[in-house]
């Protein structure tokens, strides 16, 4: 059998990603410390510049307390909108020269170049293919090249910001040796104090201990951290597609002028399948509302939003386009709502908008909803009786 060709995966992340996106909007802010997660003291940091870094001010850090840390911040709203806008003009750019693009969340992406490296030489592509995005975005992106997704993504993070470079094959354990065992995804705070206690600090003690051991302390997690320690990982670059949606339908038993129902029931829908984004920790960038009346005619319209799976900025969403859709003489025979362009991602809310309360609420419903099924909370709304 041949041997299979090596890889050649790079990892690209945009540098303080909202951040770069509001000094766009704002070049005053260059240069200057920067918090994105609101103006006043309520909320938690949802990004910061590499200026307010260095104060120790972080992302999910209490806004209150990263003023204390760093006084002369200067506090941003945010801007959801725009930075939906310009992770689609980045994701668009890479799908159009990468072979194969995964986008692993709004401001990170793998390209997975096995092959290329006979025609063009991997290394100048990627180089060039940074050059272009800055020129056609003017957001900083920094790379690494490397044999698979672990080793470009640790590289990335150790090179921001702005910052380029190569692992070269048979160099992962060397590159990993001198590094902190925090520095390896996966390694959360409760990991690495287990691992410290065992004594162990830096990646190239984990790659070297005892499995035995690493599997009474860990179960069959422990082979795993001392496989990836050892710079093995063989993830696929999994392809990006905008088609991934969830989506839900509703035929009803008798046709139906009833509007308040209809209504209604856009709210059930709406709930249940942003709850499911959630749960699948996704959001989503595109809505559509679908209405098929008793002659079976079909009326489809969607909109493009900022990336989200909050139910009430989808449903305000969902309630423009069926008024835009809805033809009041005709009787509805089904109506349904579709979430697309599906990227991973947490629901950060709370972070832009700085009503911390809002995403408390929305996890204290997923809790309920994950206990007694995703009926057993609803808007009242979305309660109306045919």
């Amino acid at each position: 059998m041949a041997d299979l060709p090596q890889r050649f995966i790079a990892h690209f992340d945009l540098d303080s990603f909202f951040v770069s996106v509001e000094r766009l909007k704002d070049s005053s802010l260059i240069g200057k410390p920067v918090i994105v997660g609101g103006t006043g003291d309520r909320g938690v940091v949802a990004a910061c510049s590499y200026e307010t870094r260095v104060f120790g001010v972080h992302s999910a850090m209490p806004i209150r307390q990263a003023r204390k840390l760093c006084p002369e911040a200067i506090g941003v709203r945010g801007d959801f909108e725009s930075y939906s806008y310009y992770s689609r003009m980045v994701t668009s750019i890479l799908r159009d020269k990468v072979p194969v693009l995964e986008k692993a969340s709004i401001d990170e992406f793998y390209a997975d170049l096995t092959g290329m490296d006979r025609f063009f030489g991997c290394s100048q592509f990627t180089k060039e293919l940074k050059q272009t995005i800055v020129k056609e975005t003017g957001l900083p992106i920094s790379y690494a090249l490397a044999s698979n997704k672990l080793i470009s993504k640790i590289a990335t993070n150790e090179i921001k910001p702005d910052g380029q470079i190569e692992v070269k094959h048979g160099t992962e354990k060397l590159f990993l040796s001198t590094l902190k065992i925090d520095r390896m995804p996966g390694i959360g705070e409760k990991t690495a104090v287990t691992l410290r206690q065992m004594g162990i600090f830096t990646l190239k003690e984990l790659s070297e201990s005892n499995p035995a051991l690493m599997e009474l302390r860990f179960g069959k997690g422990g082979h795993d951290l001392i496989r990836r320690a050892n710079g093995i990982d063989d993830s696929p670059v999994v392809p990006y597609s905008e088609r991934k949606s969830i989506s839900t339908e509703n035929t009803f038993e008798s046709d139906t002028l009833n509007v308040d129902f209809l209504q209604s029931e856009l709210v059930r829908m709406t709930e249940k399948i942003a709850y499911l984004l959630r749960q699948q920790k996704k959001l989503s960038g595109c809505v559509t509302v679908k209405i098929r009346y008793a002659d079976f005619s079909t009326e489809t319209k969607q909109a493009v939003i900022g990336y989200t799976a909050a139910d009430h900025i989808i449903l305000a969403a969902v309630k423009e386009l069926f008024k835009k859709s809805y033809h009041p003489n005709l009787q509805v025979r089904l109506i349904g709502v579709k979430l697309s362009h599906l990227i991973k991602g947490e629901y950060q809310l709370d972070m832009f908008s700085e009503k911390a309360e809002n995403t408390k609420l929305y996890a204290a419903l997923d809790q309920i909803r994950n206990r007694f099924g995703d009926k057993s909370v609803l808007r009242a709304s979305g309660l109306q009786k045919p």
